[in-house]
């Protein structure tokens, strides 16, 4: 290790009820590491607990791609009263008397008699996709990313403190209370506030676990690998930023929607990108994750029979299925609200439309209201559709995907990045966002004006099968239940208590 410090990984990262986990760990020094296992909720309840002898392993150099193929220094299995859930692995050294500690995860399923209704997918795919551990990740050049090797710092826990979120809740301060000092003062990856368990899933859970909701967990390659787990719940739940999707993924999800099922995503930038699983492990699950993003022509499916799994944006022309027709939105017809230089000044929160809808029951609110601003419910990344006013109210028009039942309650602006307010410039010759999604989108360069000016788009539908589907159109919904907004609150729990 090039310092004194322990990390680790989890394989299989999800195991059904009594399954094994292998815990892999690599310690500064080969000291004994201090391992407590603890299920997140409304409580932190700790299940195992045990002092495990650990090597000390090098990184390998394309640990990013291949992982680090560390041996396993013990297993936990789990008990026959631990129910599903995320389960964090804490792991402490002490060099010199002083602890450092990191931390690993995995999740355990439900069992297939599970009393509960409601099953929340953990966006682990987007995890992985920003995961900078031993290298790169999708946004630095790698085109796989490994799922054996640990998460790096602040992926999994984050240090209290001023500019942890990444969408700007109050003008600037001073470099050390925006995020991306934040990021610096604590040593975590400069991408980790992007993606990760502790900016949106965490605050959700253990806000729905205090109201008494009963919530099963699973991973996101769990949609995949176990597509019958799906089976028997009322709600499926997605929240925060659940970016990467892959084609078995979305063929469960909308196989459930056009069984009946319902679905809620309190999610934006919502299955924009397609992602392939491969390299399957001895016990089953994929090992890699595959997305060549905007390097698709390198992609091996590209120009083949297969052109329905590239991995470009699943708005891509080329292949055909955007998202808007599971989701009812798009971050193609989004963009950013309150970072960067991207509606820098925006309320943060919805305009309300349609007052009356069973979901705003009880909030208060009326038409032109905004919904959320003191918790900067609408920011970060968000997801729109195509539509046009009638009679002062938005209609979509479906040119998009989207469904033709789909209602929209409330809009926010937003916007993609172009060259000169992108947060990180294109490269001389490579194409701004908004260049390369409208070129993706329409199939050639030269539409950037009929996507520029997106909007969040809080809306619902109802499907063929009765089945209803709702998504918040942006990533930070889970913030406003964090803050304890009242009516992010109310409607929060319309949805649970009316579809789950």
């Amino acid at each position: 290790m090039s310092f004194e410090t322990v990390t680790g990984y989890c394989w299989p990262q999800s195991v059904a009820p009594g399954g094994t986990v292998a815990l892999h760990l690599s310690s500064a020094g080969g000291r004994t590491v201090d391992v407590e296992v603890a299920r997140i909720g409304a409580r932190r309840e700790v299940v195992w607990h045990e002092s495990v002898p650990a090597g000390d392993h090098p990184t390998p150099h394309h640990a990013y791609s291949q992982g680090c193929g560390w041996p396993a220094a013990t297993t936990v299995t789990a008990g026959p009263d631990w129910r599903s859930g995320y389960y964090e692995v804490q792991l402490t050294i002490d060099v010199d008397g002083k602890r450092r500690r990191d931390h690993a995860f995995f999740v355990l399923r439900p069992p297939a008699d599970s009393p509960n209704r409601i099953l929340l997918q953990l966006s682990t795919n987007t995890w992985y996709a920003y995961n900078d551990f031993g290298g790169r990740n999708l946004y630095t050049g790698a085109t796989h990313s490994s799922l054996l090797r640990p998460m790096a710092l602040g992926y999994l826990h984050k240090p209290a403190g001023a500019g942890r979120r990444v969408t700007t809740t109050n003008p600037p301060d001073p470099d050390m209370n925006t995020h991306v000092g934040y990021l610096r003062r604590h040593h975590l990856s400069p991408y980790a506030g992007s993606a990760g368990w502790p900016d949106w899933e965490l605050p959700f859970v253990q806000w729905a676990e205090r109201e008494g909701y009963a919530i099963d967990v699973c991973t996101n390659a769990d949609l995949e690998e176990h597509p019958t787990l799906v089976d028997g719940y009322r709600l499926l739940l997605s929240v925060g930023h659940d970016e990467y999707w892959s084609g078995p993924m979305r063929d469960t999800v909308e196989g459930f929607i056009a069984r009946g099922g319902n679905v809620a995503f309190f999610s934006g930038n919502t299955a924009f990108w397609q992602v392939r699983l491969e390299d399957h492990s001895p016990e089953g699950p994929a090992t890699t994750m595959v997305g060549y993003k905007g390097r698709f022509k390198d992609d091996p499916v590209y120009d083949t029979g297969r052109v329905g799994e590239l991995t470009s944006i699943w708005s891509d022309h080329l292949i055909g299925r955007p998202e808007n027709q599971m989701t009812g939105v798009s971050f193609a017809r989004g963009g950013y609200h309150r970072i960067g230089k991207r509606v820098t000044s925006g309320l943060g929160g919805y305009t309300v439309h349609r007052a009356d809808h069973w979901v705003f029951e009880g909030t208060g609110l009326g038409y032109g209201d905004v919904l959320g601003a003191g918790a900067t419910i609408v920011g970060y990344e968000c997801d729109g559709c195509d539509f046009t006013y009638r009679d002062g109210l938005p209609y979509a028009t479906g040119s998009d995907g989207t469904p033709e039942s789909f209602v929209i309650l409330g809009t926010a602006p937003a916007a993609h990045f172009t060259r000169e307010t992108a947060t990180r410039p294109p490269a001389p010759g490579e194409p701004s966002e908004l260049e390369f999604i409208s070129g993706r989108v329409f199939g050639e360069r030269g539409h950037e004006h009929r996507i520029a000016n997106g909007h969040a788009v809080l809306g619902v539908y109802t499907s063929s099968a009765g089945g209803t589907v709702i998504t918040s159109g942006c990533t930070d919904w889970a913030h406003g239940l964090a803050g304890r907004d009242p009516q992010v609150e109310r409607i929060t729990a319309n949805v649970l208590d009316n579809l789950g």
